[in-house]
């Protein structure tokens, strides 16, 4: 890349991030992200694809708050315009099934399934189905469903997203990508309030892992890479949580956004999974990027 595009790269990576910056707030380190984590992150993702210029699923995990969607999102237009390669990008979030869906599963299966998050919440049918019309030698524009958090619902499909072009690459991104089923000895242990008080028999915690070792695991099974956001320890998803409900308090139309209590017993749901990939991190991915507690990238290393 010459001084010319590098300089027009960096204008447009500035100006997303300005945009991005609420209540006049600023991004940390900008031009050093760009130069220590965008750059040499894009780099890797383009090997990955010119080995044999096939469409690649590149995965995209960390636990909730660790930069995920903004990541993604300045990798698009990066990979526009540095190597004019188009990337659909979706997350596992809105796949969550719809709330009339999960009320029959709370039901039918374990009332804590009511609660979006924990793999079994997702349509992982609809999932895979995108991925081979995303795929499939004569393409047709897909549709890629959107689920509203303000709303605990999928939204209208006449507001999905249109993926018109064939993708080069696609970025599957989600705080679950990648993760693995625990022995089932791990699950007797309850680890917070939610596991204690309402999964006394393991219920929930066992459909949760039969779920991350059949449906999940053939699904995870189609990513070629694995990129993992390793946050500094567990304290720092909720921080980052509670951050992330705070912004959408500020941008979303709805003002059902949760408190603080609520996010704090939100991420339980999360919990266990989420210290499981943290400590698996060597396991399961092929590139794990160390964050701080300011989101800055500390170092990247490749397994």
């Amino acid at each position: 890349m010459n001084e010319k595009d590098y300089i027009n790269l960096k204008k447009r990576y500035l100006g997303f991030l300005k945009k991005k910056e609420i209540n006049k707030k600023p991004i940390i380190d900008k031009v050093g992200k760009f130069n220590k984590f965008y750059l040499p992150l894009s780099n890797w993702i383009y090997s990955v694809h010119k080995k044999d210029k096939k469409i690649k699923i590149i995965g995209l995990s960390g636990g909730q708050g660790a930069g995920k969607s903004t990541i993604t999102s300045i990798l698009k237009f990066i990979f526009k315009l540095k190597y004019n390669l188009e990337l659909c990008i979706f997350s596992i979030d809105d796949f969550y099934k719809t709330r009339h869906e999960r009320i029959n599963m709370a039901k039918k299966v374990h009332p804590l399934f009511m609660t979006r998050g924990v793999p079994g919440t997702h349509d992982v049918n609809l999932i895979n189905k995108i991925i081979i019309q995303l795929k499939k030698k004569k393409f047709k524009p897909v549709l890629i469903p959107k689920f509203d958090k303000s709303i605990d619902d999928r939204v209208k499909k006449s507001k999905w997203i249109k993926v018109k072009k064939q993708p080069n690459i696609i970025i599957f991104e989600g705080w679950c990508v990648g993760a693995k089923n625990q022995k089932n000895n791990f699950l007797k242990k309850p680890l917070n309030i939610i596991e204690k008080k309402y999964d006394k028999d393991l219920r929930w915690r066992k459909k949760v892992n039969h779920y991350l070792s059949t449906d999940y695991k053939k699904l995870f099974n189609k990513i070629d890479k694995l990129v993992f956001l390793k946050a500094p320890s567990f304290k720092y998803i909720f921080h980052w949580r509670l951050h992330q409900e705070q912004k959408l308090k500020l941008t979303s139309k709805s003002k059902k956004i949760m408190s603080r209590s609520k996010v704090k017993e939100f991420i339980m749901f999360y919990e266990r999974i989420t210290r499981q990939m943290m400590r698996d991190f060597s396991k399961i991915s092929d590139l794990t990027v160390f964050l701080d507690k300011k989101h800055r990238s500390t170092k990247m290393k490749f397994f």
